[in-house]
């Protein structure tokens, strides 16, 4: 049997705490955080029909509980088909109309998916379960600018940065980075952006497509990539100049995030 010193020991067990702690952060997408906002946000828009049904379904757990449950299984292998469901990547000077539609799906085909599951009324509650948790993800998903970025580099992924003097990459600068920096909660965030939100501005916010939106993202994720140069450092002028993008985005996302559940349900 092999011993070790125990100061030897000590690193090594630090080390692998260390690495599994990066391993889950590198897998989050729009960050805890984001897709938590994006569900409160939503659940004060939901009418008394939507809430209940979906209240049932998630067995009284809240829409921000449920938001990253579509994260979460990605270390099942068996939900492995499910990955292209949180994105999709297509060229920058293109609407998604005229692009070469993945055969694995996407954030577009996968809305639709789970919008026409929880519309049947022959689904399985089990399936209702599942496709509920997925859409309340990934609307929250698609108003993360990079989750419509270039398949090149992996919406982002690919592209290495200094965030605060420490390694990063750009699709981790928007999923959690910003959020993170601004040091509030996700119910303090939800709550503030929902209070400084008109009913003309939300109205507005709630207009259009699933199309629409994401070519929202879309135009945005051009800018993003035109904002740094690989191995830029990047810290407080950057989310001085950004916050604002990103509130908007979390703050869109839980209109309208109410607004295709109160459509399913109500």
């Amino acid at each position: 049997m092999l011993f070790l010193p125990k100061v030897l020991a000590m690193r090594i067990l630090v080390f692998f705490v260390l690495f599994g702690m990066a391993t889950a952060q590198a897998n989050c997408i729009w960050g805890k955080t984001g897709h938590r906002v994006t569900g409160h946000i939503a659940e004060k828009h939901l009418t008394k029909k939507a809430r209940k049904a979906i209240s049932k379904l998630l067995d009284g757990h809240s829409l921000a509980f449920a938001s990253t449950y579509a994260d979460e299984i990605k270390s099942d292998r068996k939900y492995s088909s499910f990955t292209p469901w949180h994105y999709v990547n297509y060229p920058l000077d293109m609407q998604y109309k005229d692009a070469k539609k993945s055969s694995l799906g996407d954030l577009v085909t996968a809305i639709e998916k789970c919008k026409q599951v929880l519309s049947d009324a022959k689904s399985t509650r089990a399936d209702k379960v599942f496709y509920l948790n997925f859409l309340i993800h990934i609307i929250g998903d698609l108003h993360q600018p990079l989750h419509t970025g270039r398949e090149v580099d992996r919406g982002g992924n690919d592209i290495q940065v200094q965030w605060f003097g420490q390694g990063s990459n750009l699709h981790t600068v928007w999923d959690s980075k910003i959020i993170e920096s601004y040091k509030m909660t996700y119910y303090e965030l939800a709550d503030e952006l929902d209070r400084s939100t008109t009913k003309k501005e939300k109205k507005k916010i709630q207009q259009g497509s699933v199309i629409d939106w994401l070519e929202e993202s879309h135009v945005l994720a051009k800018e993003i990539y035109g904002s740094v140069e690989v191995g830029e450092g990047l810290g407080y002028r950057y989310t001085y100049k950004y916050n604002p993008v990103v509130f908007k985005r979390l703050k869109e996302g839980g209109f309208r995030l109410a607004k295709v559940l109160n459509d399913i349900f109500s």
